[in-house]
């Protein structure tokens, strides 16, 4: 019996690793749930699980849980978040906790040694270099429940003698991989993707690609490769998850159902699998497997990626801030789609490197390039009479 602790229980991962607990609960007991806003959802997932440990953001939700589940162990606000993520009562934790918010208290529990299943992709684009030491030092092991890199870690499973030559990471393309991109692209155009359902943010980097290049990123940290041995491959039918290709030319390819059901199962249980309900592929109703080549002078942010892992850790950093804010500013019509990468690389190109040694210089200098970055949009790119 495995106890489990789920940060972001409430989330698209968090609901599907109840899932799979729901399906295997001679395997997992659920120890601890930290939730953000969603008081309701959580208190069926407490219901249902049993948890001891939960944490909710605000200091109200946290009052009313106490007085409805008299023996449960609250916690709420930034202390709550440090004392949570420093209990040490678990097996795994799932890490899915949203943006940057997820970045401190994972390195809290890879400084416990702890093993973390990963599902955010900020915590090793702003974090990689200290997590990476860090896990090394304490003996934690890092897993990771994405899609992509999941199937990357299945294909390297019992490969350690054996040489990585190019990790061929895929990606879906989003909706503009053979449509042109103007000014006049709107943010329901963005939101239109042809394979996935995904949240607002993921959704439009996917139409960017800038998820590929925090994917990528996040894969030079995970897998130890260099950025020249990770190949961006365009699958849109999204049926293989990535594939590795070995010093003596053999690929290794990852081939599957589209559900994080068992990329989060196959972390819960590494390295055993477990049996499922969701449907087989048949692999005869497969036609072909087509592979593109994406446009890094197109996909912009796809290329910037690359840019920030050659200019160093702090360009990781600059590279996600910048996103968050110029997205966000897109989705709510106060600049132009094509403005995106604009606005990151001019960002970029505005800072001088600096060394990050803490979490804390880290999620301080994460807040500096957001600040600048909204100083940039208020004073330059503020053009929502075009998108109205």
């Amino acid at each position: 019996m495995r106890n489990i602790a789920i940060f972001g229980s409430t989330g698209s991962i968090g609901t599907s690793t109840l899932n799979v607990v729901r399906e295997n609960l001679d395997l997992f007991n659920v120890v601890t749930l930290v939730a953000g806003e969603n008081i309701n959802k959580l208190i069926e997932q407490i219901e249902e699980f049993k948890p001891k440990n939960v944490y909710i953001i605000n200091e109200e939700n946290a009052n009313l849980l106490k007085e409805k589940f008299a023996s449960l162990n609250v916690y709420y606000g930034e202390d709550g978040m440090e004392e949570i993520s420093n209990l040490k009562d678990f097996d795994i934790s799932v890490s899915a906790l949203v943006g940057i918010a997820g970045l401190k208290p994972t390195y809290n529990m890879i400084k416990n040694g702890k093993t973390v299943a990963l599902a955010n992709k900020e915590v090793l684009v702003t974090g990689g270099k200290l997590i990476m030491q860090t896990a090394k030092k304490s003996g934690a092991k890092l897993l990771t429940v994405d899609s992509e890199h999941s199937a990357i870690m299945q294909c390297l499973n019992g490969e350690k003698e054996n040489k990585i030559n190019k990790i061929l990471l895929t990606a879906s393309g989003g909706p503009f991989f053979d449509k042109d991109i103007t000014d006049n692209i709107t943010v329901a155009d963005a939101l239109n993707h042809p394979t996935w359902n995904m949240g607002k943010k993921v959704t439009i980097d996917s139409s960017t690609m800038m998820n590929k290049g925090f994917e990528v990123i996040e894969a030079k940290w995970l897998f130890d490769v260099l950025p020249s041995q990770i190949e961006v491959v365009v699958h849109r039918k999204s049926l293989v998850h990535s594939m590795v290709q070995f010093d003596d030319g053999t690929i290794m390819a990852n081939i599957g159902p589209k559900s994080m059901q068992i990329p989060i199962a196959y972390a819960l249980n590494y390295p055993k699998r477990l049996s499922n309900n969701i449907e087989k592929l048949d692999i005869f109703n497969i036609k072909d497997l087509v592979f593109e080549k994406p446009d890094l002078d197109k996909f912009k942010c796809l290329s910037l990626a690359y840019k920030a892992i050659e200019k160093g850790h702090c360009y990781q950093v600059i590279l996600n801030a910048a996103d968050e804010i110029l997205v966000d500013a897109f989705i709510n019509h106060k600049i132009k789609f094509t403005q995106i990468p604009k606005g990151i690389e001019k960002i970029m190109n505005s800072f001088e490197s600096r060394e990050l040694k803490t979490i804390d210089e880290i999620l301080d200098f994460d807040r500096e390039v957001k600040e600048k970055t909204q100083e940039m949009i208020d004073k330059e790119f503020n053009n929502s009479k075009y998108l109205i």
